[in-house]
């Protein structure tokens, strides 16, 4: 009779088991992550952003229109210096502005245009990379954040253990350590996010940064052209 009672009983508790785990949604878990779950979503809302906004800006730096250069190249070898900056100021990109910089320096030293237009560069180099630093810092401190959410919930739960007289039930420990660990996990998740769109967006300006260095190579290559 023992025996049939448990075997009658197991699927029961299962299925209560199993219906409770599925009444647990994510917004649920979040919610019992407690306060440091507020430093995480705000980290996590700041990386998308400047997520989104570095891919727009670096999207719109890398456009370069078609026979840009070969225009250039055309002008200055006819020696009309004035249209060529015309052109380099019509077009929003910072090769246009490093090459309307170098025309500005036709004239002098060939070593005077070359640094004008790393000079340019290297603020173009700034632009992009702005707020790159910020999004790697939240790859790293997001999962740290979570962490000391999950040791400080852990002190928590168990200081309500040691206060419960008698007995500690399985369910007051479990779910002390699950709303503990919440933190850790959303910590990881907005650091990976972080770390994958940081990568990200370094690569993107790495392109950038080498079509750049390409093109004002090949204007510093026109300007030695002889005449």
């Amino acid at each position: 009779m023992i025996l049939l009672q448990i075997t009658t009983e197991t699927p029961t508790d299962t299925t209560a088991l199993t219906s409770a785990a599925e009444s647990v949604t994510v917004l649920d878990l979040l919610l019992k992550g407690g306060w440091v779950m507020i430093p995480l979503i705000i980290l996590f809302a700041v990386s998308i952003y400047i997520f989104v906004e570095r891919v727009r800006t670096i999207k719109r730096a890398s456009k370069v229109p078609e026979q840009f250069m070969e225009k250039i190249r055309g002008l200055v070898s006819r020696g009309e210096i004035s249209a060529a900056r015309v052109i380099c100021s019509q077009t929003d990109s910072p090769i246009s502005r490093m090459i309307e910089k170098g025309i500005t320096r036709i004239g002098s030293p060939l070593k005077s245009i070359e640094g004008a237009i790393e000079n340019v560069g290297k603020i173009e180099l700034y632009r992009l990379e702005k707020n790159l630093t910020l999004m790697a810092t939240i790859s790293g401190a997001a999962p740290m954040i979570g962490f000391l959410g999950t040791v400080t919930g852990m002190i928590q739960a168990f200081i309500a253990i040691a206060q419960e007289e008698g007995n500690v039930s399985p369910q007051l420990l479990s779910t002390g350590i699950y709303e503990a660990m919440i933190t850790t996990a959303t910590g990881l998740a907005v650091g990976i996010i972080a770390y994958l769109g940081y990568n990200y967006l370094v690569s993107r300006v790495n392109k950038v940064v080498h079509q750049m260095e390409y093109i004002s190579i090949d204007f510093i290559d026109l300007l030695q052209e002889p005449t």
